[in-house]
């Protein structure tokens, strides 16, 4: 869809009401910010509204911005705000693109993300160019652990764009990661690795094929990409801190604990944000599972997270305050998470689709995280093995919830539970076989049960893979 002169039109040709050329700008360089990750795209969201108040798409990119941090802080100021802009305009006075994107945040707001996910989609179908419906959609599948519509969200636009467009790496970045979810590694491989040959500051792009090095266990190949790139991504987004997560994880594989731990330290370990703080949790949960107890690390990790708990926003949000809780060995304050939780999904609660998440997924796993603190790995078993095949119904990337895996893995190793703990290891190995840490699992049970040969077998492959990379 285009506009005739005398209208005002985004970058892509959108038609933009209640904006004036400035506001219009301002939303523009906005979108942009909001695909780098850069802090940028709140401060020129704030300024196409001041600019123009009731410029709707404005007010729809700033409802977007605050219930997708996943922090029920930002969710209830942008209930408000909308609500408020709803009040006092005319919505019959919007072009049916605005009225659709008011559609998808009224859902949104209500905690359906199916529901908007589903509007998003139907927008895209009409207005394929509608860069904030295709990036605030990729988003929304990946809050839900929805696969196939991270790929074919952005696939089912690529048409409508051409290689020159400014933003077409853009969408190959996020094109590349929907790919990886999806299980297409080479694929994904060849269009993340053009997104940042089109623009080098493409964090998802560069996030996207860390990914697909992650999930093929080349943790060699990843440590040698993030690394020959790591001034175009290592600060200033929003995005950088989760990065370097995958770093560490590269450096986790490989052996060295001491550079996940340098990593953790110096980026990790003052997080503010929810996502920071996931990731600090997620990196050391995986520590904890190798045996490393110590609670120093996790005791300024589980200070933060409650501020983040007042109420029931992201079910896989309340999994890593958990971690952090048993972490740090306060396994009370995990229980109270759960209790509140548990509350929380008593609640006849409509349409919400976190409630479901909570109920069907996290609260399983945050059950299994307190008796894996505990030590009670039968428990952790029979409460992880029931969904170890739907975990992604609570969001995530596959790398993300991985340590989901590991937990009953490890349980089912430590519980003795060795036919299981064959199964999980077979599947391991032969998804990825050039990973080091399968094949010490392998050599693990190998020593459970007694077949010393097996185990050294084991052990000089993963050490062989090591120093391969």
């Amino acid at each position: 869809m285009t506009t005739d002169a005398r209208m005002i039109a985004d970058r892509q040709g959108l038609a933009l009401s209640g904006a004036g050329r400035a506001a219009a700008r301002h939303y523009d360089r906005a979108v942009d910010a909001l695909l780098h990750f850069r802090a940028e795209v709140d401060t020129e969201t704030s300024a196409a509204l001041a600019e123009a108040p009731d410029f709707p798409m404005a007010q729809v990119l700033s409802a977007y911005l605050g219930l997708l941090t996943t922090e029920p802080a930002h969710a209830r100021t942008a209930r408000e705000r909308f609500a408020a802009f709803l009040g006092r305009t005319d919505p019959t006075a919007w072009s049916p693109r605005e009225r659709a994107h008011a559609e998808a945040v009224g859902a949104l707001l209500g905690g359906d993300f199916t529901r908007c996910g589903t509007l998003l989609a139907r927008i895209s179908e009409q207005y394929p160019r509608d860069l904030l419906a295709l990036a605030a959609g990729h988003q929304i599948d990946f809050f839900t652990g929805d696969a196939r519509s991270l790929r074919d969200r952005i696939g089912g636009a690529l048409s409508a764009w051409h290689h020159d467009d400014p933003h077409y790496g853009h969408l190959l970045g996020m094109y590349a990661f929907g790919l990886e979810e999806a299980g297409h590694y080479d694929r994904s491989e060849e269009v993340g690795l053009r997104a940042v040959e089109l623009n080098r500051y493409d964090v998802w792009g560069v996030h996207a094929v860390a990914h697909t090095y992650e999930m093929q266990g080349r943790f060699g190949d990843g440590s040698r990409f993030l690394d020959a790139r790591v001034g175009d991504w290592s600060t200033g987004t929003f995005l950088n801190v989760h990065t370097w997560w995958h770093y560490a994880l590269f450096a986790l594989e490989r052996g060295d604990t001491g550079r996940a731990l340098d990593i953790h330290d110096a980026v990790m370990s003052d997080g503010e944000t929810a996502m920071q703080l996931l990731d600090a949790s997620a990196l050391l949960w995986r520590l904890y599972l190798e045996g490393d107890t110590r609670h120093d690390r996790w005791r300024a990790l589980a200070d933060a997270w409650p501020a983040k708990m007042d109420e029931a926003c992201y079910a896989f949000n309340d999994m890593h305050a958990v971690m952090a809780y048993v972490g740090a060995g306060r396994i009370g304050e995990a229980e109270r998470l759960i209790a509140a939780r548990e509350a929380y999904v008593r609640e006849p609660r409509p349409g919400v689709s976190n409630q479901a998440m909570t109920e069907r997924v996290g609260l399983p796993v945050c059950r299994a995280l307190v008796a894996y603190g505990r030590g009670d790995h039968d428990r952790v078993v029979d409460l992880l093995h029931p969904i170890r095949h739907r975990v992604n119904e609570f969001g995530g990337s596959h790398a993300q919830r991985d340590a989901v895996q590991k937990t009953l893995l490890e349980s089912a190793l430590r519980g003795g539970r060795h036919d299981l703990a064959r199964v999980l290891v077979s599947e391991r190995v032969h998804v990825r076989p050039c990973s080091p840490f399968n094949w010490l699992k392998q050599a693990a049970l190998a020593e459970a049960i007694g077949d010393r040969a097996a185990a050294a077998a084991a052990h000089e492959e993963a050490a062989r893979l090591t120093r391969a990379e």
